[in-house]
């Protein structure tokens, strides 16, 4: 397997509730994170005291993040409308050369920065909202 390019990890947003989707502009770093909570149902004939994990239960989910230049584009506006008006509408995240997780996430944290001599910047948090997608490449 090559090594894959960081920076063709895309996250994509749904930029009209109809499919077209925008990469975030300037972003520069990206994560996508995937959690599942174990359900413990170890009990006292548990071979050995080993604890004993309940398949297929508990919550699943998954974060994205990104942070990057802010480039006041038309997709930096939808992300900053989808935090104030509380909208859960399609993210993509294009993994390179595996596949493309999909679904409804909301923005949790916004935050914009920059010094006197340097660039703004911004970085974003978003977090899955129901139920996730994946599409191998």
């Amino acid at each position: 397997m090559v090594a894959q390019n960081g920076k063709d990890l895309l996250i994509k947003v749904d930029m009209n509730d109809a499919g077209l989707f925008e990469t975030l502009a300037g972003l520069r770093a990206s994560r996508l994170s995937f959690n599942a909570e174990a359900v413990d149902v170890t009990s006292l004939e548990s071979q050995g005291g080993w604890r004993e994990l309940l398949s297929g239960a508990g919550v699943r989910s998954a974060a994205i993040s990104g942070s990057g230049v802010f480039k006041d584009a038309g997709s930096d506006e939808r992300a900053r409308q989808i935090f104030f008006d509380g909208e859960t509408p399609a993210f993509q995240v294009i993994i390179p050369d595996f596949g493309v997780v999909e679904g409804p996430f909301q923005v949790t944290a916004i935050e914009y920065s920059g010094a006197h001599n340097g660039e703004a910047t911004y970085e974003l948090s978003m977090a899955s909202a129901g139920a996730l997608s994946f599409t191998a490449l």
